[in-house]
């Protein structure tokens, strides 16, 4: 892999996902000859706005020579809300030029917009965007590692992750001597490999210690679109409905149908702020038989409608919301 990186920032991108991305190069260069240089690029050669309402000054436009370079898409919240016909034809020339063609956080929505990524690559992205990458992007199957290294194919799931992407990269370019050394730099603990999750087991995140209850909360968050009946996931891990339902007051102060409900509505939001699928569409994604009802849910938990939630997140983001 080329040792020349270019981080192409599209407006709302992620300063922590290219900040850990950038880090470990420097701190690399300091311990070992000087291998690694990189350089940021925008479409037009213009600061662009990071999603914490920070901008950078970049080095150049994207039409700028890449040959034998490494491109990196780093996105955010928003990643296609600048995506256009133009950029889509200058990243299919980038992957002639390119030596890799790699996206950081949401960035490998714009590679699958573009045509970039198909069903036989690993790519991942963050786990937020997940969902709303897979309503948009049926064929295409991210994963939900911290990055991915398949070929000319690299990505991060943004944040820290590519952090660990890049102690990765300096451990198979130099050794993992070099790699430990930079991420000591770093007061790391350890350095995760591509296959730690992403976000916390479900126990930490919730703070239970029931291996029968943390089972049935993983299914719960894989079965949002068809949901489960209680007696069908109290059958799943050998307990009776009223077990299931004590296990639920006793942990989470709740019952499984309400706890339910509520996985159901958050994964809803992440749709209308990460996707411009219809309410109906994000409804039925969600399991919920019409947008009606979504609505008044929707309303009742989050005190505001689908649609003025989705245009404040449009607003507070800086971002117009795609039509």
């Amino acid at each position: 892999m080329s040792h020349h990186f270019c981080f192409l920032l599209l407006p709302g991108f992620s300063m922590m996902g290219l900040m850990s991305a950038i880090e470990p190069l420097r701190v690399a260069n300091r311990f070992h000859a000087p291998h690694y240089r990189w350089r940021l690029l925008s479409e037009n050669g213009e600061a662009v706005p990071a999603s914490n309402g920070m901008s950078l000054n970049v080095d150049g436009a994207l039409a700028d020579d890449l040959a034998g370079n490494s491109l990196f898409v780093v996105a955010g919240f928003d990643p296609l809300a600048g995506f256009s016909p133009q950029l889509a034809n200058r990243l299919r020339r980038a992957e002639h030029e390119c030596q890799v063609l790699g996206a950081i956080d949401t960035g490998s929505f714009v590679l699958a917009e573009a045509g970039l990524l198909d069903a036989k690559q690993r790519f991942t992205l963050h786990w937020e965007a997940l969902e709303a990458f897979r309503e948009r992007y049926p064929q295409l199957l991210p994963t939900q590692e911290l990055f991915e290294i398949d070929g000319r194919r690299i990505t991060s799931a943004g944040g820290t992750s590519s952090l660990d992407l890049m102690l990765g990269l300096i451990g198979r370019d130099h050794g993992e001597a070099l790699s430990i050394q930079v991420s000591e730099q770093f007061v790391l603990g350890r350095i995760r490999t591509r296959l730690d999750h992403q976000r916390m087991q479900v126990s930490s995140r919730y703070g239970i210690h029931d291996k029968k209850l943390a089972l049935v909360i993983g299914e719960m968050e894989r079965c949002t679109e068809e949901p489960r009946t209680p007696g069908q996931l109290a059958d799943s891990v050998g307990i009776t409905t009223r077990q299931l339902e004590r296990l639920f007051r006793q942990h989470l102060n709740t019952t499984p149908v309400t706890f339910y409900l509520a996985l159901r509505l958050d994964k809803g939001r992440q749709l209308l702020r990460q996707s411009d699928l219809s309410v109906l569409e994000v409804a039925l994604a969600c399991g919920f038989d019409s947008a009606s009802y979504f609505a008044r849910r929707y309303r009742t938990r989050f005190a505001v409608s689908p649609r003025q939630d989705r245009r404040e997140a449009a607003s507070v983001s800086g971002l117009a919301p795609r039509a």
